[in-house]
């Protein structure tokens, strides 16, 4: 049978975009579906919007740290509204970008949202076509919990484009987003505070980082509300009134709301029913909370469709972009380029842009310590306050963590908390990808004076 295309793309975010223009490369005739602006959640209203307003928000720090080295500096102000007209101006100017780097690879790309009609057809705004194979990438949404006034709540897409600062901000998630937002906009001058349903925030990162951070955010001045859930949300004179249960029953009154309770692959009106496409369900905890679906894949990102594939945000495995880009050109590798492989999700390093920052790569050492046993795993950990603060005066601090096993002396994970986390472990990424031991570390010289030499000289 003759189809229209050899690929058709579901979404033009991170994956979508990769496995394009590495489909395209090797001679496939593909096109590419978007509803929205080219880029897909991380250059749109993701990592990139969101790494900007994270250097926006340590320069009041920066200012303040100043006078410790001499520099005296006036009275700062935020000029909100070209703040957030710049950064919009930016994230355009990306969008942009990469659809001229699809025109250049050879992908068409067709405006508007795509539906599966069957197996092998989409529908485009009204336009139907044909493709050999079907790649969903289409990535995930913001969800908020089933509860009163929750219209009155805004999520990570609409902070992005709020007209004013807000005075206080009232903030629900204890996961990345959550906690990255929190120390944005108290960086920012914003008043914070964050309700967490448990004791702490980052489940499931190493506690010592769990710890470290939210000690740094509640010495910036976060205000966490701890083993606390929001019943509901009214609007009232003085902003919205949040009704809480839990360890703390005060209402709180704040002049934005924002949830950030976890986001749900992107799947409603897709039309994966048409094509036979099966979905795996996964729950989430807590009150208002419903059940979300994600498009079951094999390892090589296949649905239950064979010609039909999936990678990033929508199949929830690890929600990152470089994970969604990595799964994207190891499928197109796989179906167009004669190099059949799979992507490997292990060792996979991540970043927390918090303040104070955070980086991690490999097992926490509870992990490691439930997979090996108590006495096959032995951490080394160092905490001190890095050189440029020995003038500031402020009680900054930095943390860096080993996990190693030690029958075999191999470094399972490298966790970290401080400044330039995420620089300095995407190198350590590298080691630890490769099974360096800690012998290996210790042989390592370190680059004197810098923070990042305590991981070659802990003992």
């Amino acid at each position: 049978m003759t189809y229209d295309y050899d690929l058709f793309v579901i979404g033009a975010g991170s994956g979508g975009l990769a496995a394009s223009k590495r489909a395209a490369s090797y001679g496939a005739k593909v096109a590419i579906a978007e509803e929205d602006l080219v880029g897909g959640t991380c250059v749109i209203r993701g990592c990139i919007p969101k790494k900007l307003m994270v250097y926006s928000s340590h320069f009041p720090a920066l200012f303040q740290d100043a006078a410790g080295y001499g520099w005296k500096v006036g009275e700062a102000e935020l000029d909100w509204e070209y703040f957030i007209t710049a950064i919009d101006k930016e994230v355009r100017r990306l969008s942009q970008l990469h659809i001229n780097f699809l025109d250049k690879a050879g992908v068409q790309l067709l405006s508007g949202r795509a539906t599966l009609v069957d197996a092998h057809t989409v529908e485009v705004d009204g336009r139907k076509v044909t493709a050999d194979k079907i790649l969903i990438a289409v990535g995930g949404r913001p969800i908020k919990p089933n509860l009163p006034g929750m219209e009155y709540a805004i999520t990570s897409n609409e902070i992005f484009h709020l007209k004013e600062q807000p005075k206080h901000i009232a903030i629900i998630g204890s996961g990345y987003i959550g906690t990255e937002f929190a120390s944005i906009m108290r960086g920012l001058g914003s008043e914070v505070t964050q309700i967490i349903r448990k004791d702490s925030i980052l489940k499931g990162f190493d506690d010592d980082i769990r710890t470290e951070i939210q000690e740094g955010m509640t010495n910036h001045g976060v205000r966490f509300i701890k083993n606390t859930v929001v019943k509901g949300v009214e609007c009232v004179s003085e902003g919205l009134k949040l009704t809480l249960s839990g360890e703390h029953i005060e209402p709180l009154i704040a002049d934005v709301f924002l949830v950030a309770t976890g986001r749900s692959p992107n799947i409603e009106g897709l039309g994966l029913e048409n094509a036979g496409v099966d979905i795996a369900a996964t729950s989430l905890e807590g009150p208002g909370y419903s059940t979300m679906n994600a498009i079951a894949v094999n390892e090589y990102s296949q649905t239950s469709q064979p010609h039909i594939f999936a990678v990033g945000d929508v199949t929830d495995r690890i929600n990152l972009t470089p994970v969604a880009i990595g799964e994207g050109r190891a499928f197109a590798d796989s179906e167009f380029g004669n190099h059949r492989r799979v992507f490997s999700h292990e060792d996979v390093p991540t970043a927390v842009f918090s303040t104070p920052e955070a980086a991690t790569v490999g097992l926490t050492e509870a992990q490691a310590r439930s997979q090996l046993g108590d006495d096959a795993v032995k951490t080394y950990r160092t905490r001190f306050r890095p050189l440029f603060h020995s003038l500031t005066g402020a009680s900054e601090k930095t943390m860096m963590k080993l996990v190693v096993d030690v029958n075999t002396d191999k470094v399972l994970g490298a966790h970290m908390v401080g400044e330039g986390a995420g620089e300095i472990i995407q190198g350590v990424a590298i080691a630890v990808k490769m099974g360096a031991t800690k012998k290996d570390f210790d042989a390592t010289v370190g680059i004197h004076p810098t923070a990042a030499e305590e991981f070659v000289t802990m003992r």
